[in-house]
């Protein structure tokens, strides 16, 4: 008889008490029997440890030395799980009864299916598809990311149109299940990128390895969003923009990345002058130094290791051959369906 595969919910908390509180009820509820639940710890300064303590005595936890961010605090934390699958899972996300197994499903069905997200929609405004993951992630031709269900900001009733098991380019870090062993495979996420878009760059480089990217509509969470770093925040902004680039730095191949990178700049700097003309000053200033950031990054060769014989994109699943600005903006082309239609 075949042991059941093992899964390790790992919630990765800085200061996040509050959610803790309100969410984990829903986490500890998980109904697959050999599934643990682990909060690591980024060093909070609030009295998270003592909730769990309080509260929670049958949640693992793992301190970490500071605050790492999310990317090495994942990388640091998971170095010291034993478990055949992982559940990267934010602490601001409710979960629903069963949501576990039909990932798990999904993933044993096939030994080239890496990783896989549920469905995400709105905790504030459950008809919603959520802005980090919708129904599984996309990336244009030039690097830029949007959803199924999530267009910049544009957000989906969800109706059932996503309803099926598809190939993605990126699974959202919200709730990203994956086995173990590619995790470990691929490096883990790029610790440089300390948070944000560090989760699309993990899944270009499983993609680049062979392994194939999913989404299962059947299982479905609710995310809060925005936590730790609030839309409009200019933190936020520069680690957009800055990790994109080196994103595509790492991971195009020099035929695409000679010519899309220095258009991407372009781009970046005409966005930038329009907000700086609309008074969004902040804006402005964020992607400044993001760019000088990445410059500085190519010269001081901050790098890891890459795959050789990098594929061009447009081989990759959950690749969109347009440009998404153009059709978002220009020709006003909201959803997520209305974009690809042409490619389809």
């Amino acid at each position: 008889m075949n042991q059941a595969p093992s899964v390790a919910i790992v919630i990765l908390n800085w200061n996040g008490r509050s959610y803790l509180e309100k969410f984990l009820p829903s986490v500890v509820a998980t109904t697959y029997h050999e599934a643990r639940v682990i909060v690591a710890d980024n060093s909070s300064t609030d009295d998270s440890l003592l909730f769990l303590e309080q509260h929670y005595p049958e949640v693992e936890t793992l301190m970490l030395e500071k605050n790492y961010g999310f990317a090495r605090g994942y990388n640091e934390a998971l170095k010291r799980v034993e478990a055949d699958y992982y559940v990267l899972l934010n602490s601001d996300v409710e979960v629903t009864p069963g949501w576990i197994e039909p990932m798990l499903a999904l993933l044993e069905s096939h030994k080239d299916f890496a990783a896989c997200q549920p469905k995400i929609l709105a905790y504030n405004r459950k008809e919603l598809f959520e802005y980090a993951g919708a129904a599984g992630g996309w990336l244009d031709s030039f690097g830029y990311p949007f959803a199924r269900g999530r267009v910049f900001d544009d957000c989906e009733v969800d109706q059932g149109q996503y309803a099926s098991v598809q190939e993605v380019f990126w699974a959202s870090g919200a709730a990203l299940m994956i086995k173990r062993d590619v995790y470990h495979q691929v490096g883990g996420f790029d610790p440089y990128f300390f948070a944000h878009q560090e989760e699309i760059d993990l899944c270009w480089r499983i993609q680049l390895r062979g392994y194939k990217i999913l989404c299962q509509p059947q299982s479905t969470v609710y995310h809060v969003g925005g936590g730790t770093l609030p839309k409009g925040n200019s933190r936020k902004t520069f680690l957009n923009f800055r990790n994109n680039h080196i994103m595509l730095a790492k991971n195009l191949p020099l035929s695409e990345k000679w010519w899309k990178i220095p258009f991407r700049l372009m781009l970046d700097q005409v966005s930038a002058c329009k907000q700086l003309v609309s008074g969004e000053g902040g804006y402005f200033v964020a992607i400044q130094r993001a760019h000088l950031a990445y410059l500085d990054w190519l010269v001081f060769s901050r790098r890891q290791p890459t795959t050789k014989g990098r594929k061009k994109l447009r081989e990759l699943s959950g690749v969109y051959r347009g440009l998404v600005i153009w059709d978002y903006y220009v020709k006003k082309r909201k959803a997520f369906a209305q974009i690809i239609a042409k490619q389809l």
